[in-house]
């Protein structure tokens, strides 16, 4: 049973959505075990005492800065043998240190699709008056992992809904908290209460990734392709438009050192095809199609990255449409070992794509002086409707030290519409 401590400093509407999801059995295996309130006299302490949870107030206003405020609390959350804390309108800031020492165990709520308008300055009524302002078509919720970023995290989970014409900052905070915030934010708690989110899920440094699947409503073919780099030339890109795709670019070419691994096409289009990898390897498969070849036989031809002692794997993918429905297949290039001599060549099929599902690979494990290459089967990942939601859990789960570039794009399987999205960091 993991003990919760609920952070709060005002009504405490989402302290009441882990209340109830706790009473209903959507939230097992956890226990709100202490309330903490920053401030007196708001309505989440009542709600707290009636329901016999402990109640504790640190005031902001009594401490001279974050770092003892935050070690006053440390001392209530270890007396509670806390294991998860929730922040539900808590409006003070902890220090880095505390954090670190519940590093992976602090979960906020925000009200918004994040990336969209959040960070510093972004909270209560402002959130929505900023996303009116822009005329966004959908807004929502996000539950994510809280690290030293403002709203900088992992994303666990993202909700999204439909902005009406009619909509005010009021109605549509109410929507977002009632039909987002409240849903997402126990079905978080239920996972992580119950072992089944793993921060494994999110490596620190995957490298070079793509995704391929479905849309939730089985209406789009989703596809997504990121770089990450760990050199300064491998950081210095974006990504550009091309008429059949993208192109990798150097962001600043005064500081362009070595193209060649760096700089080529991750997305090109041929026929009824399209083709994705983390290489030049797109058009080896681009020549291969057009003469009348095949994936396989192209990445035959290929083997791992020429950059030792790493090796880096190739990995690649291609979406072949068809009427009303598509398939898809990847695969990844490795060296067995650290072997400059022997590759491995690994394909996947996926013939009857699954909605709301889609597969990942990755080129390494995790970060390392000499990074590991990606092992097993791509990994099986849920993709929703929307693309803006999509991307924002991508970017926000790739590790901010080392993110470059994403593209993402939804293709309407009956009519062929197309929405992409390209977020470079270099801007």
């Amino acid at each position: 049973m993991k003990n919760i401590a609920v952070f709060v400093s005002g009504g405490g509407t989402n302290l009441q959505a882990v209340i109830d999801g706790i009473k209903s059995g959507k939230i097992t295996n956890g226990k709100i075990s202490l309330v903490l309130s920053s401030k007196d006299g708001v309505y989440a302490i009542d709600r707290a005492k009636e329901n016999n949870i402990p109640v504790e107030i640190v005031l902001r206003k009594e401490y001279p800065d974050e770092k003892e405020f935050s070690e006053k609390i440390l001392e209530k959350t270890k007396s509670y043998d806390i294991d998860l804390i929730i922040l539900a309108g808590f409006m003070s800031v902890l220090s880095e240190d505390f954090i670190k020492i519940y590093e992976n165990k602090i979960i906020n709520v925000h009200p918004t699709l994040i990336p969209a308008f959040c960070g510093k300055g972004f909270y209560g009524l402002k959130v929505h008056e900023k996303v009116l302002e822009r005329g966004v078509k959908l807004s929502g919720a996000t539950v994510h992992f809280v690290n030293e970023v403002t709203d900088g995290g992992p994303i666990i989970l993202q909700k999204a809904i439909e902005v009406k014409k009619d909509d005010t900052p009021e109605t549509l905070q109410k929507r977002v908290m009632t039909e987002c915030e409240q849903v997402i934010l126990a079905e978080a708690v239920n996972l992580i209460c119950n072992g089944r989110l793993d921060r494994s899920d999110y490596p620190d440094y995957p490298g070079r990734g793509i995704i391929i699947g479905q849309s939730a409503d089985g209406d789009n073919i989703v596809t997504a392709y990121f770089i990450m780099g760990r050199s300064e030339n491998s950081r210095n890109r974006i990504f550009e438009k091309t008429p059949d795709g993208i192109r990798t670019k150097a962001f600043d070419e005064s500081k362009l050192t070595d193209p060649s691994l760096v700089i080529y096409s991750p997305i090109r289009k041929y026929k009824n095809n399209i083709i994705v990898t983390n290489g030049d390897q797109t058009d080896t498969i681009y020549d291969f199609l057009s003469s009348g070849k095949s994936f396989e036989e192209a990445l035959r031809t290929r083997t791992f990255e020429p950059d030792p002692p790493i090796l880096t794997p190739r990995i690649s993918g291609i979406i072949t449409i068809f009427d009303n429905t598509f398939s898809y297949k990847l695969s990844i290039l490795k060296s067995d070992n650290g072997n400059e001599n022997h590759a491995l060549r690994y394909f996947y099929e996926y013939e009857t794509p699954e909605p709301g599902k889609g597969h990942f690979i990755h080129t390494y494990k995790h970060n390392a002086d000499i990074p590991p290459s990606f092992e097993g089967e791509p990994k099986k990942i849920d993709i929703p409707d929307c693309i803006e939601e999509f991307s924002g859990t991508i970017w926000n789960n790739l590790n901010e030290d080392f993110k470059v570039s994403l593209y993402v794009s939804y293709i309407n399987i009956k009519n062929g519409e197309i929405q992409e999205r390209i977020i470079n960091k270099n801007v």
